[in-house]
């Protein structure tokens, strides 16, 4: 299953990587692709979207589903 968040607050290749490395760190995640430029993230795996959103704002940016 994928599932596709918003992530605002991404300005550079560094930030692409550090949502990436917060997201492949939640359980039951297979794949990560992140894009700043259409502020998106998409997830492959089982993971619970809540799980998935609160990675990212935890790593200092804004998400929703």
């Amino acid at each position: 299953m994928t599932t596709t968040i918003t992530v605002e607050g991404m300005s550079c290749g560094h930030c692409e990587q550090t949502v990436k490395e917060a997201l492949q760190g939640v359980s039951d995640v297979t794949d990560v692709t992140v894009n700043r430029e259409s502020e998106q993230a998409s997830v492959d795996g089982k993971a619970d979207v809540t799980a998935l959103v609160e990675a990212v704002e935890d790593a200092g940016y804004t998400a929703h589903a």
